[in-house]
């Protein structure tokens, strides 16, 4: 849960805001994740096609969180995934909803990049 959260710090305006249960992600205003702590599980929006790829192969880990004409929610359990994987899907869902602007002067780093193995 604590890894998770440090990884919200490396992507720009990124806002918490508590739901009672859940805790909502947004940037600029646009939600692209929420994370339920009590399931130690996160929500993150992803591409219809990913969302079932990633269900597909790793039902264990992955669950459909619900789908729309255009996004595929996917729910992640936190303790069944490693965590340059969950930053992948995690910026992905950033970057699927910050403006695009927004996107392009940010850098994208991947995971171990920023956290070295000693």
């Amino acid at each position: 849960m604590d890894e998770f959260l440090k990884m919200l710090d490396h992507l720009p305006e990124v806002k918490q805001g508590f739901g009672g249960e859940w805790v909502s992600l947004k940037v600029r205003g646009k939600g692209f994740g929420y994370l339920w702590e009590r399931t130690q599980t996160v929500g993150l929006k992803s591409t219809v096609e990913e969302q079932a790829a990633l269900v597909a192969e790793r039902p264990d880990v992955f669950e459909v969180q619900f789908t729309t004409e255009s996004t595929g929610w996917v729910v992640v359990h936190l303790d069944r995934i490693e965590a340059d994987e969950l930053f992948e899907l995690v910026t992905e869902a950033w970057c699927m909803t910050a403006p695009k602007s927004l996107v392009e002067s940010h850098e994208i780093v991947l995971w171990p990049e920023l956290y070295p193995s000693s």
